[in-house]
């Protein structure tokens, strides 16, 4: 199965960034992707996150998701909307969720965001928590392939990466999807480190989409978007820009690494 990460470096027009992320997916699927990921914050990049209270849709009703709904529909495939401003319980809070679709268009899962980020060092401070409202529950959803294989998919974004207690709740997932927009100070530090040691942990797949470059509004994001398999390897990567990055999943290597190594069967809680 051929899968595709999109990177992306999103400015401050949400209308100019969805036709971006739109043509994106195109190119994904005209290289034969059966499914496609988009960048956390895909639509709208800004110094501060309450920006994104003011382009928050509705949940399952918005210019946003009609657009990425119309794209897997067009496209025939998959494609998880890496994440998107949807309205919260009051008016100073959106959830940040990441929205799949099926090649019909239909929302097949939405993860909303566990785990806000907060960092302060120097001159970067940021707080999600002030205007995102966490989400509560784990997400994995059953992915059905052209040749008729079943993929289980586990649904994270950008600071879950920190909690690998999140994704041993996903039950042995064939691949891990992580959306981002990691800053350039932590993921230079942390971010390759980090996601090899998810796919290895839980072997699997685990594929990144990520926010790369200098933005519009001087913010810079690490980029790095890449496809590991479930030996830690980086099979494909791009480093900085706009563009995507395709792989190839293997349900025979999953089954391998964890038949040759079973650590999953050999984990003791004490």
């Amino acid at each position: 199965m051929r899968i595709a990460a999109c990177q992306m470096m999103s400015g401050l027009d949400p209308e100019q960034n969805v036709l971006r992320a739109v043509n994106l997916i195109q190119c994904s699927a005209d290289s034969g992707a059966e499914l496609v990921v988009l960048p956390e914050y895909f639509a709208h990049f800004s110094q501060s996150d309450a920006s994104n209270l003011a382009i928050a849709e509705t949940f399952d009703d918005g210019p946003i998701q009609d657009s990425i709904r119309m794209a897997a529909i067009k496209n025939r495939t998959w494609v998880i909307a890496g994440s998107i401003p949807i309205k919260g319980s009051d008016a100073k809070h959106f959830i940040n969720a990441s929205i799949a679709y099926n090649p019909h268009g239909d929302v097949v899962a939405r993860y909303d965001k566990i785990h806000l980020f907060k960092y302060c060092s120097n001159n970067e401070c940021y707080d999600e928590a002030l205007v995102v409202e966490a989400g509560k529950q784990v997400v994995t959803f059953e992915l059905q392939t052209w040749d008729a294989h079943t993929i289980r998919v586990g649904l994270s974004l950008c600071f879950d990466l920190r909690f690998p207690e999140l994704f041993r709740m996903m039950s042995s997932p064939d691949l891990i999807v992580l959306p981002a927009a990691f800053t350039e100070t932590t993921g230079r530090a942390h971010w390759a480190t980090l996601l090899s040691a998810r796919a290895i942990e839980n072997q699997c797949y685990l594929l990144s989409a990520a926010q790369g470059g200098l933005h519009e509004c001087g913010r810079r994001t690490w980029g790095h978007s890449c496809f590991i398999d479930p030996w830690g390897a980086t099979v494909s990567e791009l480093a900085s820009g706009e563009g995507v990055v395709i792989g190839e999943l293997e349900s025979s290597m999953i089954e391998t690494v964890r038949t040759s190594l079973p650590a999953l069967n050999c984990r003791r809680l004490l």
